[in-house]
């Protein structure tokens, strides 16, 4: 089975969209899972922050990656075969060729 694991500060938007069409299909009939890791719960603090302000100054704020690191860690092991995806602007698109060289892993993070 496809085991995907989704980081967010919002585990109650799962599984939203992948619950319905041919997603929510595989859903259902055990082709792939899928579970909701709360961020929140790897926050720092007294108030379990998340978030902190742009090392380089300026406005807005960005996850704390000590705290992301310790979310990624307890669902992956350094010897977990699933890729990565941390999901960036920045990034490598998304497109179909990409989707279907990842459905060929065991899973996803």
């Amino acid at each position: 089975m496809f085991k995907t694991h989704i980081i967010t500060l919002f585990p109650e938007l799962f599984p939203g969209p992948l619950g319905a069409s041919v997603l929510g299909r595989g859903l259902d009939e055990k082709r792939w899972s899928l579970e909701t890791v709360p961020l929140r719960s790897f926050g720092a603090g007294r108030h379990s922050n998340v978030d902190d302000t742009p090392a380089g100054g300026g406005p807005g704020m960005v996850l704390r990656a000590d705290v992301l690191a310790r979310a990624i860690d307890s669902i992956s092991p350094p010897a977990d075969p699933r890729p990565r995806l941390l999901m960036s602007p920045r990034g490598t698109p998304l497109d179909q060729e990409m989707a279907r060289k990842l459905s060929r892993e065991p899973g996803l993070v």
